[in-house]
């Protein structure tokens, strides 16, 4: 499902500034324009709320209303994934994480527990997978809530119907994209690198390092996996698009390949070629740049973009 956030932004600073939405729009653009276009449509908006004197703190809000560096949110919603409790040992600093997938009837997001209280509350199940709940004093980083020692989680009496549990897909510029953003891009395609491969269980998909053995499953006849990057370019940035087996079938008509070589025609036919990414942004620990981690990729279908556009056009 393809949405995005920006119109349900610009309702809310109208409705706590009385302007109306052409003016609002103005002010981005023009602070978009003043930034060089280095910040995207909600960055230039959170910076106009803010101009504007509006301020978000303890504001029930809707998770699709959500923006990178809101503190102090509250919203309600209901946990659709747990996550299992994880300890960590970094730097001298020891500690628990705790995470879940929340969603309400806009969209959803992961939340993420720093608290001890907070994740005692998980450990013992007093809140669980199900339940209904609302959180108040968090912050928004990188597309997560973040939930600190300052921040309340308790159980809500309030439900609500047609959740979105599916991960939402924001169409985006790749100038505008954000560590753990799920996006949909327009791009072409301007270098490839790879296939490399590697070997997996077959019964659990778990990347095998010893020759026919699997930690879990022992003596295995392993599967070859395969990942393929290339770069692309949609006119605003270029990115790294890292592919693994099942989606480069779709790039190569299902064709497999088994060697670097035996890619090298395909790899001609490729470059240059227009397509649509559907993924997650991460960061490269190698690089520190974005990547698109792709879970599905198609070619342009000039059929449904026309389409597309055409219902775009009646908008208006």
């Amino acid at each position: 499902m393809l949405t995005g956030n920006y119109e349900q932004i610009l309702r809310l600073i109208s409705e706590n500034s009385g302007l109306a939405l052409e003016e609002i729009e103005r002010k981005i653009e023009a602070k978009k324009a003043k930034l060089s276009g280095l910040i995207s449509k909600e960055g230039a908006a959170q910076i106009i709320a803010s101009e504007l004197g509006i301020n978000f703190e303890r504001q029930k809000l809707k998770i699709a209303e959500l923006l990178s560096g809101m503190k102090k949110i509250t919203i309600m919603g209901k946990i659709i994934k747990m996550n299992r409790v994880v300890e960590y040992n970094k730097n001298g600093r020891s500690g628990k994480i705790g995470s879940f997938l929340l969603a309400d009837d806009t969209s959803n997001v992961r939340v993420v527990l720093w608290d001890t209280n907070h994740i005692t509350l998980i450990e013992d199940g007093t809140v669980k997978e199900g339940d209904f709940i609302e959180l108040s004093g968090g912050d928004v980083r990188n597309s997560e809530v973040h939930l600190t020692g300052f921040a309340d989680m308790k159980l809500s009496s309030k439900t609500l119907d047609n959740l979105q549990t599916k991960a939402v897909v924001h169409k985006k510029a790749l100038s505008e994209m954000n560590v753990n953003d799920n996006v949909s891009a327009r791009a072409f395609i301007v270098q490839i690198f790879g296939p490399t491969f590697y070997s997996v269980c077959p019964e659990c998909g778990k990347r095998v390092f010893e020759a026919n053995e699997c930690a879990v499953h022992g003596a295995i006849i392993p599967k070859k996996n395969s990942i393929l990057t290339l770069i692309v370019d949609d006119g605003t940035a270029n990115m790294r698009a890292v592919l693994f087996s099942e989606n480069i079938k779709k790039v190569t008509n299902g064709q497999e390949f088994d060697s670097v070589e035996s890619f090298s025609e395909k790899r001609k036919e490729l470059l240059g070629k227009e397509i649509i990414l559907e993924g997650n942004i991460r960061k490269s620990k190698l690089s520190d740049s974005l990547e698109i981690f792709a879970n599905d990729i198609q070619e342009i279908n000039l059929d449904s973009l026309i389409e597309e556009l055409e219902s775009v056009k009646k908008k208006f």
